[in-house]
């Protein structure tokens, strides 16, 4: 399922919403994505200045997935490159 998330209380609820279907509790999400409750408390939340490495892990962790959709506008070598950089990876 796609969803489009705007803000960070979005992405903190669909991230708690998913960690409860997983009958998880806080710390045991935490745990899994190497972090403690507190964060995972603060991210579900949507505190805007949660750092975007450990967010990224908690939905790792769950099975969250995160893609950037690139506008056709902002096409180029540099982009063509870093894309296929990263797929190689």
């Amino acid at each position: 399922m796609l969803l489009e998330a705007k803000d960070t209380k979005t992405i903190g609820r669909i991230a708690k919403v998913v960690r409860q279907q997983q009958d998880l509790d806080q710390t045991t999400a935490g745990a899994f994505a190497g972090c403690g409750i507190n964060f995972v408390s603060q991210f579900e939340n949507g505190k805007p200045t949660v750092q975007l490495e450990k967010a990224l892990n908690v939905l790792n962790a769950l099975g969250i997935k995160v893609y950037l959709d690139i506008p056709d506008s902002a096409s180029g070598d540099k982009l063509t490159e870093l894309t296929g950089l990263l797929n190689h990876e």
